[in-house]
């Protein structure tokens, strides 16, 4: 017998019950064969003294291997007569390609059966190091996979799809490549190993006739490839195998060209992968082909210059997964031994980390097996000779364990058994005693393992406390997904997924190598910012849409890597003010306003506002364009700052409104001329004439909304006499303002590609729709002085004149100032106020109560009590004449014409809903859903309106509307009703 033995190395059955029923049950087995030579075999062998140890070893310890090896007793005797090595060598050469699919199946699962029983009695009597152990699996592996290339690469060539070079060896010159990962191409595959393969082709060297595409037959080619490995029959499986190691397998065929590959590595591989392909090795196929490949990637994964970013993504690839820097008991029961703390993870990316840093510049380093790597890197002068020698005895060690804990069952697995007594036999199947020595030599190695691991990294800053992130590979990591669930994110798989794709380059931003290794170091931080906002996952898919939409991420993320308070705010908006995160995914450029000096400090005056466009205009010259996408950006750099400041609550929202109106009157005063010298190269001038803005609505009355829309009317004067410009392209005065006014609202509406500025609204101008575009100042007065309706002088007490010449302005405010001073009939125009706030609130019906403006008690109530008292009283009180409301209704009440507390009701009314109107305007776009808005938004607006909490606010609320809606039936609507009955009777013919 050539298989020697040494019953002291031996372990002794843990089970010896299950020892006995094993040989009883080989014994009953051998009675029922024909076999008469072979049965004798298997009495003489459970007699012999030289076999009874390792006959207890398999049949006390390993419910798998005892199955194989009463099922192949001819093979067992086989493996005892000619020793491992031999019995090994003749396995693999028997083995050979078959014309049916089935049979080399077959062929190929007897074959893994009789190696996993040659293998394990091999390691458990000592007779092959653990060299000899992974190797001898690999070498099965690439065996297994070289025929099932071979075999359907011929089958393909006899169906007519494709022609091969040389029939008689499918894989030569094919263009097949197949690539070995992970622990299969570093020749390093544990016991019960799962296989990582990618599956390439090159288009150009196959000749392909088939009906459909390469691709096609390739992709089909390789999931028949893993069938062949992967399915399970009744002669078992030969090797699960996974194909999620190619580029982007999220999102990419099973099977890839060379030239895809190609152009993936260079331009999207991340660090992860060139780890990944440290150990790569061509398995099968053409060998030509494959190892030009490999050669291609040497620059991709050996880079010779590394700069700090990179650097530390090589570090994160560690710090992703949660390192615990030595102290603390490990609790040995259920620790994985790969994955876990001082696992073999742990020492396989010490080498590998190390070897990415140091190997481009020394090719001594590029090993692709462990062990080597460590001692090429200890040779190197990197890390001590003792580091060397104490992780070779614990990775020995670790994967001897890892043997024994899945040739028990034949199980992927790495987890120890939580069960004491499943512990105890583990711990003697490793030839302990029991359990506390067992646990003892463990918790030694581990710790041993994880502080070389931690010494590694100490100087390098940590990624993250909270738990795993890891976003390499095809899937969802659990452990991943448990700390995004613990952050506050009900949709982990969603979040984890959208990262994944980010580092595979699925979108601009993250396809350069340096955005993407940014983007590692600051996922932590991003995902616990995102997690304190009050929805989690609406604010990632916010900021996943804002990522999309960007066309690099390098500077953004450098922006953030410099800045982490930068990524607080980003992610602040992006959860509680989806209005201002929209606005930023349109601009990223506002981010650099927030880094500018004074950004949270109290916005500029109307007149430093006037004056800085005015600079930024000067720097533009005469380029009308460049004017126009100026003026976008300052004045929603701008805006961005007062939505900020109000999201912080830095700006009460009275100031919020004045300063949003500062911006937009700056805009137009400093465009109308820009705007006018444009008209005037093609049209000239009118001699003597000018022309004027008027600010209506809430621009009119300084309390713009970052929402509110422009409602201006354009008011023109020519001298008596002049009846054309003066233009190479002369017009008519009414012609010639029309059209300017036309090119003012394109200048304000347009979009460019530095965004839009304001929408514009003229229909308050004499006549309305139907009305010129641009009015003359004649016609403007005549209008006002005989044909407005009650309405239009209402909307008239928030007109302010903005821009224009002087003298026009004065004329314009002569002609308001004596509109609104006229005497008007009480009666007549309480009935008319009356009438149009009932017309108002039909139209406009809401059952939202944050719908303030058109909510009965809201603000157009109040805003219809201010200018009712200003009709009828600013003939005999002139002070009453003020643009906003609130000054107004101050007024009003100094003067005796509204009561205290009325005034003081309306105030806090107008207040609270201002306050309301400004914070939702600035943060949300459409209507306010208290079921679904964002937590801090609703802290927002308690802080806003000055209440103690939410559920307070909304009974502040309540009981202010229903208020403010007695106090307009008070004041109007009930001294209205028989007025207005009685000009109905008056009006219906007899």
């Amino acid at each position: 017998m050539i298989f020697a033995l040494n019953s002291q190395a031996l372990p002794r059955p843990a089970d010896s019950a299950m020892d006995q029923r094993n040989r009883l049950h080989w014994q009953e087995q051998a009675a029922q064969w024909d076999d008469a030579e072979q049965a004798a075999f298997v009495t003489q062998a459970l007699a012999d003294p030289a076999l009874d140890a390792l006959l207890s070893a398999v049949f006390g310890n390993s419910p798998y291997l005892s199955h194989i090896l009463i099922s192949e007793t001819a093979f067992f005797r086989r493996l005892l007569a000619d020793g491992p090595d031999a019995c090994f060598l003749a396995l693999l050469t028997e083995l050979h390609d078959e014309t049916q699919t089935a049979d080399l199946m077959r062929a190929l699962r007897i074959a893994k059966r009789r190696t996993a029983l040659l293998v394990g009695l091999a390691d458990i009597a000592g007779l092959w190091t653990l060299d000899s152990v992974t190797s001898a699996l690999s070498r099965l592996a690439d065996r297994a996979l070289s025929l099932a290339a071979s075999h359907l690469l011929r089958r393909a060539h006899e169906a007519g799809d494709i022609v091969l070079p040389h029939p008689e060896h499918p894989e030569r010159d094919s263009g097949l490549v197949v690539l070995g990962m992970g622990k299969l191409g570093a020749v390093e595959l544990n016991y019960s190993s799962d296989i990582d393969i990618i599956v390439f082709y090159d288009d150009e060297k196959i000749a392909y006739h088939g009906r459909r595409s390469v691709q096609e037959m390739f992709v089909r080619m390789a999931r028949e490839m893993v069938r062949i490995m992967d399915e399970r029959t009744v002669d078992g499986y030969v090797f699960r195998t996974d194909l999620r190691l190619r580029p982007d397998p999220g999102s990419t065929p099973a099977a890839i060209s060379l030239l895809a590959a190609e152009t993936y590595y260079e331009a999207f591989g991340q660090n992860w992968e060139r780890a990944a392909m440290i150990k790569a090795r061509q398995v099968a196929g053409d060998p030509i082909v494959g190892n030009a490949f490999l050669r291609f990637l040497r620059p991709f994964i050996w880079r010779k210059h590394l700069d700090f970013a990179a650097i530390q993504d090589i570090h994160s690839i560690k710090r992703q997964i949660n390192a615990h820097r030595g102290g603390g008991k490990i609790a040995v029961a259920g620790h994985n031994i790969k994955l876990g703390r001082g696992g073999i993870r742990e020492i396989e990316f010490f080498a590998q980390t190390q070897q990415l840093i140091w190997g481009g510049r020394d090719p001594g380093l590029r090993r692709p097996r462990t062990l080597e790597a460590i001692a090429a890197l200890a040779s190197a002068g990197h890390i001590a000779p003792l580091v060397v020698v104490e992780l070779a005895e614990c990775y020995a060690f670790l994967r001897r364990l890892e043997h024994r804990l899945q040739m028990t069952d034949d199980k992927q697995t790495q987890t120890l058994p939580e069960d004491p007594e499943r512990l105890r036999a583990l711990a003697v199947f490793m030839g302990f005693d029991g359990c506390d020595d067992f646990a003892e030599r463990l918790r030694q190695v581990l710790l041993t393992v994880e502080s070389h691991y931690a010494k590694l990294f100490e100087d390098a800053p940590a990624l993250t406390s909270i738990g795993n992130l890891v976003f390499t590979g095809g899937d969802n990591d659990p452990d991943t997904l448990k700390t995004i669930a613990a952050l506050g994110f009900a949709q982990a798989d969603m979040v984890c997924g959208q990262i994944r794709g980010w580092h595979h380059g699925r979108v601009r931003a993250t396809r350069s190598t340096r955005a993407r290794e940014l983007l590692t170091e600051l996922t932590p931080t991003l995902l616990e910012a995102l997690g304190r906002t009050a929805d989690p996952d609406a604010a990632f898919q916010r900021f996943g849409a804002f990522l999309s939409g960007l066309p690099a991420g390098l500077p953004l993320f450098s922006l953030f890597h410099a800045n982490p308070s930068l990524l607080d705010l980003v992610a602040e908006i992006m959860g509680d003010a989806p209005r201002l995160a929209e606005c930023l995914s349109n601009s990223t450029n506002l981010l650099d306003a927030v880094l500018s000096q004074g950004f949270f400090d109290p916005p500029d005056s109307a007149a430093e506002l006037a004056a800085e466009l005015e600079r930024a205009f000067a720097e533009a010259g005469d380029d009308y364009q460049e004017m126009l996408d100026i003026a976008r950006r300052w004045v929603n750099e701008q805006k961005f700052r007062v939505g900020v400041q109000t999201l912080r609550s830095l700006l009460e929202p009275q100031q919020a409104a004045h300063h949003l109106t500062d911006i937009a009157e700056a805009a137009l005063a400093a465009m109308q001329p820009r705007v006018e010298a444009e008209f005037a190269r093609q049209h000239g001038r009118v001699p003597g004439a000018g022309a004027a803005l008027i600010a209506m609505g809430k621009m009119g009355s300084r309390e713009m909304t970052a929402s509110s829309d422009l409602d201006l009317i354009l008011v023109y004067d020519v001298p008596d006499g002049v009846e054309a410009s003066d233009g190479a392209k002369p017009l008519a005065p009414s012609a010639y303002f029309a059209r300017l006014t036309q090119r003012i609202i394109n200048a304000i509406t347009a979009k460019t590609a530095a965004g839009t500025l304001y929408e514009v609204d003229m229909r308050l101008r004499p006549s309305g729709s139907s009305g010129p575009i641009a009015t003359s100042l004649t016609a403007f007065t005549l209008y006002h002085e005989t044909m407005a309706w009650t309405w239009e002088h209402m909307a008239l007490t928030r007109a302010r004149v903005i821009t224009g010449p002087e003298r026009l302005r004065d004329a314009i405010r002569s002609v308001i100032d004596a509109s609104l001073r006229r005497v008007r009939d009480p009666n007549t125009l309480l009935a008319e106020v009356a009438d149009m706030r009932e017309r108002m609130a039909r139209e406009h019906k809401s059952s939202n109560p944050w719908e303030v403006k058109n909510l009965r008690g809201g603000l157009i109530d109040i805003e219809f009590i201010a200018q009712y008292l200003q009709l009828r009283w600013a003939a005999e009180y002139p002070s009453l004449l003020r643009n906003a409301t609130g000054p107004v209704l101050e007024e009003a009440c100094r003067l005796g014409l509204l009561a205290e507390a009325d005034t003081e009701l309306l105030l806090d009314a107008l207040r609270l809903w201002s306050a309301i109107q400004q914070v939702l305007r600035q943060t949300i776009p459409g209507s306010f859903d208290e079921d679904s808005a964002p937590g801090r938004l609703k802290q927002v607006l308690v802080t806003a309106t000055a209440s103690t909490h939410f559920d307070g606010l909304r009974v502040t609320m309540s009981e202010r509307a229903a208020a403010v809606l007695a106090l307009f039936h008070r004041l109007i609507d009930d001294p209205a009703k028989p007025l207005r009955a009685a000009l109905a009777h008056k009006e219906t013919p007899s």
